[in-house]
């Protein structure tokens, strides 16, 4: 059997992950990690039985340790924690659903680890590609990507030469705004932002997508996944959010995979690359559609998309303090302490502070993060 270890286990990717584990039964956990959620964590542990587990918060991991002191298993926490997950010996591949900057540091350990990566954490390559691709390389494992989006793209190059893609083309659905103005979208709620049409999916990346940073993301990951330069990855607007993602080659041909808007797809395929396994669910009925229809995304009212864009063809540091300010300026949102449109506000603000720093080091992406949460306490200092 193979054995894995999921690394953000209670978390949308992550549950989802445990769907298609408990689905095919023919892989083992070795371990997990989620960040507070104990309760949910105790029961995969007694359903999937990791000899290793790990919690953010560290008062979350002493109530962990309670709870199941009557099993065998290892209760680590904090950024140690993570490490421990997902360099456990047995393990032969990490999925990294860890939310946010904080999935870099055990992507790195588990590539030295000679681990390969399910990856469904964005912001490790958005921050850190310079570091992880050539790391990769260097060790031989595999990054495959688990974003319903790169994971078309991957399928779309399957067999392929990849030398002879001459663009990659990233589709959104548009998110819950999409048609919107920003005088429409100043008063909307967080309820209203975590209203996706399409998908379910975690608040952070739920939000993303309603300000189409997510996309900005997305197109900075598809350069270091496929090294393919921003300008030749192009966005379009697909709102049935059947077309996942397609590649354009040099002939003019085009590859695109086709799909229902379920998470299990791209993860089921990572897992077991590169063989395709039966999943159940619904089936596109293509009778049934009547149409399919694109649009050019909308960049002025939706300025969350051209920041990160720009911030990936900026390059050096400047991907972290768009990431850093963007993680802050959601967390704030859901929160209750800002307005929708403060996010990309905040965000525009703190690239527009910053002296990029050119192939920063590990420790400067981390330093670069914490200076542009300083900056974002003193922007909002008062309030």
């Amino acid at each position: 059997m193979r054995k894995i270890a999921i690394l953000g286990s209670t978390g949308s990717i992550g549950t989802q992950t445990l769907d298609v584990v408990r689905a095919n039964k023919d892989i083992e956990i070795a371990s997990l990690a989620a960040g507070s959620n104990v309760e949910l964590l105790e029961k995969q542990i007694r359903e999937f039985h990791p000899k290793m587990v790990s919690v953010w918060n560290e008062d979350k991991a002493l109530e962990l340790k309670e709870r199941i002191k009557d099993l065998d298993v290892e209760v680590h926490k904090g950024m140690e924690g993570l490490i421990s997950a997902a360099t456990i010996d047995s393990a032969e591949l990490v999925v990294l659903a860890v939310v946010g900057m904080v999935g870099i540091r055990p992507a790195i350990a588990a590539i030295n680890a000679h681990k390969d990566i399910a990856l469904a954490n964005k912001e490790t390559l958005v921050t850190a590609g310079h570091i992880i691709m050539p790391l990769a390389d260097e060790k031989n494992v595999r990054i495959l990507p688990v974003d319903s989006e790169h994971s078309a793209i991957f399928q779309s190059l399957n067999g392929e030469n990849k030398e002879q893609a001459e663009k990659l083309i990233l589709t959104a659905s548009g998110g819950p705004f999409r048609g919107m103005t920003r005088e429409q979208m100043k008063d909307v709620s967080v309820e209203d932002a975590l209203n996706h049409p399409n998908w379910s999916m975690g608040k952070k990346i739920t939000i993303d997508s309603a300000t189409m940073v997510n996309k900005g993301l997305e197109i900075i990951e598809a350069k270091w996944l496929f090294d393919m330069d921003i300008r030749d990855i192009q966005v379009i607007v697909q709102p049935q959010s059947l077309i996942h993602s397609m590649v354009e080659f040099l002939d003019g041909g085009i590859i695109a995979q086709l799909g229902t808007p379920d998470m299990r797809l791209p993860i089921q395929y990572a897992l077991y690359y590169p063989d395709r396994k039966f999943l159940d669910g619904d089936r596109v009925d293509f009778g049934k559609i009547g149409k399919i229809t694109f649009e050019i995304p909308d960049m002025d009212n939706f300025r969350g998309l051209y920041l990160a864009r720009q911030a990936g063809i900026t390059g050096g540091s400047m991907p972290t303090v768009m990431n850093a300010a963007n993680e802050k300026a959601v967390a704030l949102f859901l929160s209750g302490k800002i307005k929708f449109l403060e996010i990309t506000d905040i965000m525009e603000q703190c690239m527009e502070n910053h002296k990029v720093l050119n192939n920063p080091s590990l420790e400067d992406i981390l330093r670069t993060e914490r200076e542009t949460y300083d900056y974002i306490d003193y922007l909002l200092k008062g309030r």
